[in-house]
């Protein structure tokens, strides 16, 4: 497998630090709001990379943090007025619920910043004590010249870069380039603890150092995030972890490139902002999986309702192959399988192939779907006249095993159903309301099936209840 090595900009082979094992850091979301389609890419991909390394084999600890005290926090909290952790614990709810429509697996630990506070503490201290960071009036800030080839994973020229936009400037500081470890609290209203410097907060980068290397240890595989954390975020942590610990901090770093809305870049200005929670009034969360890796994770990507269109179409082909397979294993021939047909099987390992060689490229997502598209192809030519059950069920696994590792198809794994009873009746009635010609009160069924969290869409094989 080969992943494409932000560090060194070139694929490199993948090997991780132990054999079997992989450890890998995703920066997770500030929680003072709902996530939008931008946030969501990076969780999403690195969700799949998870998802693909564990088929491969690996035992995979994953880490994604909750940035739980910050300063938009704070001005959410005041806009509010409500305790700052009090707004943030509201939205690591929502994100969870989102997380879950979005198919993500939970990740090994979910670390927040207020619940790591001893950890950030003493690994400030290290560095103050390492001389690698300075404090002032309450303050602690990084010494960022002091770091030998800042600047490494950007390609950045240390030199060449001047405070602004991305740097906050602070007359405390010794340096204009110098990053904030620890702030002093400023209003009473503000989240604090105790520490040798004062009452005060983390900044915003040393809370992924002291959680990765509180989980994780000082040297990991991967590290990923979307490639706006590249600089400063990102670099900012290798300053510090590699300081703290004298050792390397990650081997491979993997960014995912932005999504434009309708080929503009996402503002709340533009009115082009959308969250996921807003996308799922729309579409499924299971469209919204499949449109966002429907590209390669590198390459920019465009949202339209074109696009997430197109991606629900494809996601219902999926589901009618699924589907199909169902039947035929409940009314097909109860005979063992054919000669025909354990040729074909035979042939289906060719689109396995494909799909692990897409995968093995640099997570080549795009041309993996492409090979499950060709596996349904297939499938659908063998199964056009029927079927033995036993071949209909081989074909059905092997198709959710492959849509699986993108994490398609999930509710149909195990070949059973879990919508509640009282989803189908209301199904059954719309049907009904439907062949009366009675369509207001299909209408009314389709907005009540939306209030419970369903839609319904109307295929040959019959009406397709989805989870949204």
């Amino acid at each position: 497998m080969k992943i494409y090595n932000t560090m060194t900009r070139q694929k490199e082979e993948f090997v991780p630090l132990e054999e079997g094992k992989v450890s890998m850091y995703v920066c997770g979301p500030t929680v003072y709001n709902y996530i939008h389609i931008g946030n969501a890419r990076p969780f999403v991909v690195f969700d799949t990379m998870r998802r693909y390394l564990e088929y491969k084999g690996y035992q995979v600890r994953y880490i994604q943090n909750f940035t739980d005290v910050d300063d938009k926090i704070i001005n959410k909290a005041k806009e509010e007025g409500l305790p700052a952790l009090e707004v943030s614990a509201r939205f690591i709810k929502e994100y969870y619920k989102d997380a879950d429509a979005l198919f993500l697996e939970r990740a090994t630990v979910n670390p927040k910043v207020s619940e790591t506070i001893p950890e950030i503490i003493d690994f400030i201290q290290t560095l103050v004590d390492k001389g690698y960071a300075y404090p002032v009036d309450g303050d602690v800030y990084y010494s960022t010249r002091k770091f030998q080839n800042y600047g490494k994973l950007s390609g950045q020229n240390i030199d060449d870069l001047e405070s602004g936009a991305r740097i906050s400037v602070d007359e405390k500081k010794q340096d204009p380039l110098d990053f904030a470890l620890w702030k002093a609290r400023k209003e009473e209203s503000e989240p604090a603890w105790e520490s040798p410097w004062g009452m005060g907060r983390p900044g915003w980068h040393i809370e992924c150092s002291a959680m990765s290397n509180k989980y994780l240890g000082a040297t990991i595989d991967i590290h990923a995030g979307g490639q706006d954390l590249e600089f400063p975020h990102h670099e900012n942590e290798i300053a510090q972890s590699e300081a703290y610990s004298g050792h390397k901090f990650v081997n491979y770093w993997m960014h995912n490139a932005y999504i434009t809305i309708n080929s503009e870049k996402m503002s709340k200005s533009k009115g082009n902002f959308f969250t996921v929670r807003d996308i799922l009034g729309k579409y499924s969360g299971e469209d919204m999986r499949y449109f966002l890796l429907s590209g390669h994770y590198r390459s920019p990507i465009n949202f339209s309702d074109e696009l997430m269109e197109q991606a629900e179409n494809s996601m219902a082909r999926m589901h009618n192959a699924v589907k199909t397979l169902k039947h035929l294993e409940k009314n097909g021939t109860d005979a063992p399988m054919t000669a025909e047909e354990e040729k074909a099987l035979e042939s289906f390992a060719q689109h396995r192939v494909d799909f692990e060689k897409a995968m093995d490229d640099d997570l080549n997502t795009a041309d993996a779907i492409t090979a499950v598209f060709e596996l349904i192809r297939d499938i659908n030519v063998k199964t056009a006249d029927g079927a033995t059950r036993e071949f209909a069920s081989l074909s059905r696994k092997m198709l959710q095993e492959l849509a699986g590792v993108l994490g398609l198809l999930i509710e149909d794994e195990d070949g059973g159903d879990d919508i509640p009873e009282e989803i189908h009746q209301l199904v059954a009635e719309r049907q009904e309301a439907r062949a009366a010609k009675n369509y207001a009160r299909a209408d009314e069924i389709r907005d009540l099936l939306k209030e419970k969290g369903f839609a319904v869409k109307d295929t040959p094989q019959g009406a397709d209840i989805i989870r949204l």
